[in-house]
């Protein structure tokens, strides 16, 4: 069967056409207010952005999905769980690097007029497990424990690349980042004897050129929290059996070439990702969870990177379903009916007509990867369709966003207070207020510069060019 999946363009030229009054009408029409009742605890699930990234979904999205559910009667929060490390200098890997990096980007109870909370606690083990009878790799799930708690969880996610998973949509907000730390682990397929980074990685130790030819050979060691990896004058350790899959060693083994990733280790793990979307779905309840992607600033890489390369088509607009594998299906659709953007890493991939799967290419770390992996597994596992009826909905009437705080137009709520505090200074100059010429040459700035002296016209006074003179 197919899913309805509810679609608005990126395209704005009113109120009630912006990218913030889309996201509501959406969310209205796939019927995600429906699911509210009031005194529901509604998890509205994020992605904050790593320090430094500038992609991710401005604050001002769940900001004004958090109104919406307050006018349901909903008791929302807005959260995003503790990561592994997955890299030397990762910024959000326990609560208190998370909630400051949130705030540096921008989430903080102020802007979203709720809490913003580390859904998965301190270090990431507060958590809820979820058997996956269904599963297609995975059999259980590790749930962050503020998003199992929730009555209602909607997924707001800026749809983009992913370097392990090819694309990043609402299967990864759930299958990533609705997992606990334990979760993400699992997810990872740390400990796994075939698709683990532990036994599916090739293993150069033989490519260490020792301390006196690696300047930066600390970072070895520093890269993993378990302590797994020593280095010695002239070799290398590592002890791969207490591997845990973190990817603390992401970026630092391969580029020197002591690690070799297998392709089949990251499609195991873009399958399982899909099994720990549905262990998310299932702890809440298939009926309590919405989905809202944002198909804007498609970037060739996720969020959880702490940097941002440009779009790599333009945008596309907005999209809500009550099925996250129609939905990223529909996405996905949409980027591949697009032009490449001019510039960027398409265009250096000669990627720039329609057609093509861009992000197998752009994004995906290792070659062979499918950007339809975490769909076909959803399809698989029982998450959903990637079968979808895409329905464009009809914008809101206006007056349903304009300034919300007060609805009163400007001359009822400003008139009393522009006759106390007069901001036009009507007295002065006959009524007109201010001191300027009568007159000036407008045409001429229009196609004519000063020379550089301060002075401007072809006469080089002000006056010539007040007055046409050349």
């Amino acid at each position: 069967m197919s899913s309805e999946v509810y679609y608005m363009d990126a395209r704005s030229e009113s109120p009630q056409t912006g990218l913030v009054a889309k996201m509501l009408t959406v969310f209205d029409e796939a019927g995600l207010d429906q699911m509210i009742k009031p005194g529901d605890l509604v998890a509205i699930k994020i992605h904050c952005g790593e320090w430094g990234n500038t992609a991710y979904l401005r604050p001002v999205y769940p900001r004004a999905l958090a109104d919406r559910i307050k006018e349901l009667g909903g008791r929302p929060f807005v959260c995003d769980t503790t990561t592994l490390t997955y890299q030397p200098y990762a910024s959000r890997a326990h609560e208190l690097d998370l909630l400051l990096t949130a705030e540096r980007n921008g989430f903080s109870s102020a802007v979203l007029g709720c809490p913003f909370i580390s859904a998965d606690g301190f270090i990431g083990t507060s958590d809820y497990r979820v058997d996956l009878p269904t599963g297609y790799l995975l059999k259980e799930a590790y749930i962050a424990q503020a998003v199992a708690a929730a009555d209602v969880l909607i997924c707001l996610t800026h749809f983009k690349g992913h370097p392990m998973g090819v694309i990043g949509g609402a299967i990864k907000n759930l299958g990533i980042g609705c997992q606990s730390k334990r979760g993400k682990h699992n997810v990872h397929l740390g400990g796994h004897p075939k698709y683990s980074v532990a036994n599916a990685v090739t293993w150069h130790p033989e490519n260490f050129p020792g301390k006196a030819n690696m300047p930066d050979w600390k970072i070895l060691e520093d890269c993993c929290p378990y302590g797994l990896f020593t280095v010695h004058e002239d070799t290398i350790e590592w002890d791969r059996a207490r591997c845990t899959s973190c990817l603390g060693c992401n970026g630092v083994m391969a580029p020197r070439g002591l690690f070799e990733f297998s392709e089949e280790q990251f499609a195991a793990t873009d399958a399982s990702i899909a099994d720990g979307a549905l262990g998310a779905v299932t702890a809440v309840g298939p009926e309590k969870c919405g989905f809202i992607n944002m198909a804007i600033d498609i970037s060739p890489r996720c969020d959880c990177v702490n940097f941002s390369d440009m779009p790599i088509v333009p945008n596309i607009g907005v999209f809500a379903s009550k099925d996250p594998v129609a939905i990223d299906m529909a996405c996905l659709d949409k980027v591949r009916e697009s032009h490449g953007m001019p510039g960027s890493i398409a265009e250096d991939f000669d990627m720039l007509e329609p057609g093509q799967k861009r992000f197998e290419t752009v994004s995906a770390t290792v070659h062979g990867l499918s950007e339809e992996a975490q769909i076909n597994t959803g399809v698989l596992n029982g998450l959903g369709s990637r079968d979808y009826e895409l329905i464009e909905p009809e914008p809101q009437p206006i007056t349903k966003h304009l300034f919300t705080l007060d609805i009163r137009p400007t001359g009822e709520r400003l008139r009393e207070k522009f006759l106390k505090f007069t901001p036009f200074p009507y007295e002065r100059y006959d009524g007109e207020g201010f001191l300027r010429d009568n007159d000036a040459d407008i045409e001429y700035v229009k196609h004519n510069y000063g020379n550089g002296n301060g002075e401007v016209g072809a006469a080089g006074t002000a006056e010539g060019a007040a007055t046409g003179d050349d």
